[in-house]
């Protein structure tokens, strides 16, 4: 009888790490993350590439930004084992494809893993030595004017994001770190997560991560 996709054990090499960057919506884990991929690191980062169901934003680009699918493709991975989480946010799915956070890890590099709340409690349950990292804005209210500059939402959209993003600042004390990216400030706040990573590593450089 033949294994279930994704049912191997992967072990994966000395010091590389899981690590999860969540945050409310508009509140620039995008730019963070693009930081982050211009700065040499060791060991190398590989930052996981999510699935999507919606449409992609202008400024999005399909396999660089997210894999952008529908819902019928995105239920055919999910049923096959090949996410390690899926949640259902903002009324659209999103996933996490296991075999490119099982690749990173056997390579040696660090996983990261740009998700939501929802998902960051599956794969924290699946990867209890994962690194959680939540992002922060100063003030709903200066979450909302972003989002609302950014004039991709509309008002019932705003509403429910708003919403989500009450629920989403509850959860930061279950974060290993929460760091606050103020408006204009974002390379600074990826300068202090690099920080964050680099800190991790010295403390367990032989920490080893199953999945």
């Amino acid at each position: 009888m033949s294994a279930t996709p994704g049912s191997e054990r992967i072990v994966g090499a000395p010091g590389a790490m899981v690590i999860i960057i969540s945050g409310p919506s508009g509140v620039g884990k995008d730019t963070i993350i693009r930081w982050l991929k211009n700065q040499p690191s060791e060991p190398e980062r590989h930052f996981v590439v999510t699935y999507k169901t919606r449409d992609p934003r202008p400024d999005e680009v399909d396999g660089v930004d997210y894999q952008f699918v529908d819902e019928k493709e995105f239920e055919r991975l999910r049923e096959g084992g090949l996410l390690l989480e899926a949640a259902h946010v903002h009324g659209h799915w999103s996933g996490t494809p296991r075999d490119q956070v099982a690749h990173a890890l056997s390579a040696g590099k660090d996983a990261i893993l740009k998700i939501d709340v929802q998902g960051a409690d599956t794969v924290k349950d699946k990867i209890p030595a994962a690194l959680r990292i939540f992002v922060a804005p100063p003030s709903v209210e200066d979450l909302v004017a972003r989002l609302t500059g950014r004039g991709t939402e509309s008002d019932a959209d705003l509403a429910r994001r708003r919403r989500d993003a009450n629920m989403e600042l509850a959860r930061k004390p279950d974060y290993d770190y929460v760091v606050v990216n103020r408006t204009d400030r974002a390379v600074q706040t990826a300068r202090e997560i690099d920080q964050i990573i680099r800190h991790e590593h010295s403390l367990y450089p032989d920490r080893r991560i199953g999945l």
